[in-house]
């Protein structure tokens, strides 16, 4: 989980539940290692404590050394997370999330989405290319909202993806893990990139408005 601390983007959901949260962190058959990094707005009072509440429980002994906040959020950061994740954890309150192109860079580096259905991920998640929280569905009351959605993230982390990643072959591979990875790439990589997003705006917004009569990219 690595990106700005707004608080739309709910951090510290999964802390909401945290008795189940450290039995799963307490799991040495098939343990799992969040890692946390971003930095909150000097003026959000709200987004600072989602930080330090982060920070207090991954100097907690509940953590395990297995629940992380990387300081220092900057680019160089964000390229090693991306490339070295298993997993790209997004819980936005919906329907809040403009895009997401975080999780759309951990595509093209073989990681999978585990993500609230929205933004970018509402249209991308097919069921078999990564991980879904919930059913899209939200409550007019933020409070019921939030407790649905962290019994939807603990749930999806704990009987999905725990389960598929230590789902291993005789030589020790989780072929369906991988399997979900070949999907991710083929059903996102192109389809969500700024190369589209280009051909997008000429051919739908760029030429129309130039009165152009068309939009052969091969000109």
């Amino acid at each position: 989980f690595a990106r700005r601390f707004a608080p739309y983007k709910r951090a510290n959901l999964m802390l909401r539940q945290r008795d189940r949260l450290v039995e799963m962190l307490a799991d040495d058959d098939r343990p799992i290692h969040f890692l946390f990094a971003g930095k909150a707005h000097p003026s959000n009072e709200l987004a600072k404590t989602f930080l330090s509440s982060i920070l207090d429980f991954s100097d907690s002994v509940d953590a395990n050394s297995r629940f992380s906040f990387i300081p220092d959020y900057d680019m160089d950061i964000a390229s090693y997370l991306v490339q070295g994740c298993d997993i790209w954890l997004n819980n936005p309150r919906r329907p809040m999330e403009a895009s997401g192109t975080s999780g759309m860079k951990v595509v093209l580096n073989g990681g999978l989405n585990c993500s609230i259905l929205d933004g970018w991920w509402a249209e991308a998640f097919n069921g078999k290319n990564g991980f879904a929280i919930g059913n899209g569905n939200q409550h007019v009351d933020d409070e019921i909202t939030d407790s649905r959605d962290v019994e939807n993230l603990l749930d999806v982390l704990r009987n999905e993806v725990v389960s598929l990643f230590y789902d291993r072959d005789l030589d020790g591979l989780p072929r369906q893990w991988i399997e979900r990875m070949i999907e991710s790439i083929a059903t996102c990589a192109s389809r969500f990139s700024a190369h589209r997003m280009v051909i997008d705006y000429v051919e739908n917004s760029y030429l129309p408005a130039a009165g152009g009569r068309s939009s052969d990219m091969s000109i």
